[in-house]
């Protein structure tokens, strides 16, 4: 009775924190503003730079440098005071949030169907108990799937895995095609003796010298494996051994991508005939390319594009020569790109055999095709394979994103976004250039890094939080619920902090 009590308190204080109507008013403020109807704020509130005085004192006080990493710390955060697109720190700064947790929230902080999940009593075994899913299962799993991640599984799809982070999805993922590939090279899923004998020892024909191809300036994840086919920092691999695996140059396209089709059709074409030709040569070898790993559009490394054509023909080399195509959507899934996979923009009918998804998703995973589904238990298996709790939410997530429309939202926000941009990099040339994006997944690339850096942290201290890629690009990464005004707001202040570089 208390826990109900106090539930409903909760839910009715959070319920009543409606956002007042306000109007920006300023240059990028084409349409009379509306009253916001979601949770949230009506704005930005700065008290103190960003970090404070009290995150400043944090890192003292809560996090002992001997014990954990502090240096990448950009400040604390009093989630509990957050709503919606707005990020509130400790020092009670209030920003208007185009980053997301690096891209991973889907429908802004503390949004009240989420609130309601998390209060209602039934729900409460499955947030104290977590299970070894793939051993134990609560017996309402398999339904929370079917109504969560397999309803928004990607055409073609009739199995997923569930995971913890995008990491281990891909390292995982990485498993399964080379079992797949294996399988297909011997013609049976049983193993001879002697592979048996040196798998255990890591040597031939056990551990067989397969390898995987990716590309420069890709990003998919930190774990050993994932670490080979990742190319973006130094930072991120230095010191750590890896697997000789081959690497295509990724398309380095001119912007914005429908004044220079000509030209962006011959680097595309190069890109695809080098990648052509590692597989052959590697295959020659001895080395056979078990899959292909790609993003939609390279996150991390710098939010570069490549056309769906591109795509479209990737995925016939590997057809061509017996290669897993998997499609890392682990950023640009979710919906932020205005559909709720990226790789949907590419029109195929078959576009994948794996896709990887973490994030916006709120769990880690991997949709497969069913020949990637190994016929031994423990060959994709750990403790949790997931969290329970994750698909919980996933589920009303996404009832959220239909019953708002937030992927035509994403399209609408992020034709602002994209508009503003161009006109900012043409009021800017000397900083601003090859701004780009589809839906609310844009990018726009600073002179340098260190002005980069430095119009980063302006922005900040006024009260909007972006993020870094590549070299001199800024992404930004709001949530699915950034309406135009939003998008308005954010150019305007951003604006602001662009004219303080001049």
């Amino acid at each position: 009775d208390v826990f109900l009590a106090l539930a409903q308190n909760f839910i009715t204080q959070i319920t009543h924190r409606i956002s007042f109507p306000f109007s920006i008013g300023h240059r990028h403020q084409q349409t009379t503003a509306k009253r916001v109807e979601e949770v949230e704020f009506d704005g930005p509130c700065m008290k103190t730079e960003v970090p404070g005085p009290r995150s400043k004192c944090c890192p003292a006080e809560h996090l002992c440098p001997s014990l954990q990493s502090v240096v990448q710390v950009n400040f604390f955060c009093d989630y509990e005071e957050s709503k919606g697109n707005y990020l509130v720190d400790v020092d009670g700064n209030r920003m208007l949030d185009v980053y997301t947790q690096i891209a991973s929230i889907p429908i802004g902080y503390n949004h009240p169907a989420l609130t309601k999940v998390m209060t209602d009593p039934k729900n409460m075994g499955t947030f104290v108990n977590r299970p070894a899913l793939g051993m134990m299962p609560p017996e309402q799993f398999s339904e929370k799937l079917v109504n969560g991640l397999m309803a928004v599984a990607p055409k073609g799809f009739s199995r997923v895995q569930t995971m913890a982070c995008g990491s281990c999805s891909n390292e995982n993922a990485y498993k399964a095609i080379f079992i797949w590939y294996r399988n297909k090279m011997r013609g049976t899923p049983e193993p001879t003796p002697e592979e048996v004998r040196t798998s255990v020892i890591n040597q031939v024909p056990g551990c067989p010298d397969l390898t995987l191809l990716s590309f420069m300036g890709g990003f998919h994840g930190r774990t050993l494996g994932c670490l080979a086919t990742t190319h973006t920092k130094a930072i991120q691999k230095l010191d750590v051994p890896s697997f000789d695996w081959p690497i295509a140059s990724f398309p380095q396209l001119r912007y914005p991508l429908d004044q220079f089709e000509r030209e962006n059709a011959r680097e595309e074409a190069r890109c695809l005939e080098e990648a052509e030709d590692l597989i052959v040569k590697w295959n020659q070898k001895g080395r056979h390319v078990a899959g292909v790993v790609i993003e939609p559009i390279q996150a991390e490394g710098g939010d570069n594009h490549a056309s769906f054509d591109f795509y479209t023909k990737l995925r016939g080399i590997t057809k061509k020569h017996g290669c897993a195509f998997l499609v890392d959507e682990v950023q640009t899934g979710g919906g932020s790109t205005g559909k709720f996979w990226a790789h949907e923009h590419w029109g195929l009918d078959d576009p994948a055999d794996i896709v990887s998804f973490s994030k916006k998703m709120l769990t880690g995973g991997y949709y497969q095709k069913d020949s990637f589904q190994p016929d031994k238990p423990f060959r994709i298996f750990n403790t949790w394979l997931g969290d329970h709790t994750k698909n919980l939410l996933l589920t009303e997530v996404i009832k959220v994103i239909k019953t708002e429309n937030l992927l035509d939202q994403a399209k609408r926000s992020g034709k602002v976004m994209l508009e503003g941009l161009y006109d900012l990099q043409d009021k800017y040339p000397h900083l601003l250039s090859k701004a780009r994006g589809i839906g609310t997944f844009c990018a726009i690339d600073v002179k340098d890094e260190d002005t980069r850096n430095l119009l980063l942290l302006k922005a900040r201290n006024k009260g909007v939080v972006l993020g870094g890629c590549g070299t001199q690009s800024i992404r930004f990464r709001p949530a699915l619920v950034f309406k135009e005004h939003h998008a308005h707001l954010f150019l305007d202040i951003f604006n602001d902090a662009i004219t303080e570089l001049k």
